[in-house]
C-alpha cells in the first residue's frame, strides 16, 4: 500500500495570527511577520504529528492510494479519514496502462474510523499481475482551519507551542508528546480491532 499527497496544505490555511496569541507573543512592533516562517513550520509539523497519530486529515486536500492487493474481494480500505470524495478508482497494469473503473462499480462507505471504497457487486476488479489498483480521493474535516473540531485544533496549538518552547532541546525522547495533547486526540485514533475483523 501507498499513499501519496496530491496537494498539501497551503500556508494561508494554518492558525498562524492564532498561534502567534496562543504564545502571546508581541505584536504591533512593525515586525509582527518576522517569525512567520517559523511559526508556519511548527504548526506544519504539529499537524502532521497529530494526523500521524489518529489517522484524521485536518484540513482537506487530495490523495492517491495505491495497491497491489486486497485484504477484502469486496473492498479497499483507505488508511485516512474522513474522507469526503472519491474521484476515481482505476487498475495499473505492469506498464503503467491505467483503465478506469466506471464509477457505478463502486461507492464510498462513510466511516470515521475506516472508509472503505465498496464494490457494488459481488467484487472489485481483479487487480492485475504485478499491477495495482488506484483511488484517488478527497479527505479532511474543512479547507479552512476554523471548522477543524476544537479539541483537534486545541491539540496542534499545544503542541507546535511545546515544539516552539523546547526547539533547542536535544534531549528529548523521539516519541515526546505532552500530556494534554494525548488526552485531546485519543477519541480520534483508530480502533484496534483483532481476530481477523476488517
Amino acid at each position: 500500500m501507498m499513499l501519496n499527497e496530491v496537494t498539501t496544505v497551503p500556508d494561508g490555511a494554518l492558525p498562524v495570527e492564532e498561534f502567534k496569541a496562543h504564545l502571546r507573543l508581541g505584536s504591533g512592533f512593525g515586525n509582527d511577520s518576522v517569525q512567520d516562517a517559523v511559526l508556519i513550520s511548527f504548526l506544519r509539523a504539529a499537524v502532521t504529528a497529530i494526523e500521524a497519530r489518529t489517522g484524521k486529515v485536518l484540513i482537506a486536500r487530495d490523495f492517491v492510494l495505491s495497491v497491489t492487493s486486497l485484504a477484502a474481494w469486496d473492498a479497499v480500505a483507505l488508511p485516512v479519514a474522513p474522507v469526503v470524495a472519491v474521484h476515481s478508482v482505476a487498475l495499473v497494469d505492469r506498464a503503467g496502462v491505467e483503465t478506469p473503473v466506471p464509477g457505478d462499480a463502486h461507492w464510498l462507505e462513510r466511516d470515521m474510523h475506516r472508509p472503505r471504497v465498496r464494490s457494488v457487486g459481488v467484487s472489485l476488479p481483479t487487480i492485475p499481475a504485478a499491477g495495482a489498483l488506484t483511488v484517488s480521493f478527497s479527505a479532511g474535516y474543512s479547507a479552512v482551519w476554523s471548522e477543524v473540531p476544537a479539541d483537534l485544533a486545541q491539540a496542534v496549538m499545544l503542541l507546535a507551542a511545546h515544539y516552539y518552547e523546547f526547539r533547542n532541546e536535544t534531549s528529548l525522547s523521539e516519541g515526546c508528546m505532552p500530556f494534554g495533547v494525548t488526552s485531546l486526540i485519543e477519541r480520534y485514533k483508530p480502533i484496534r480491532l483483532g481476530g481477523g475483523v476488517r
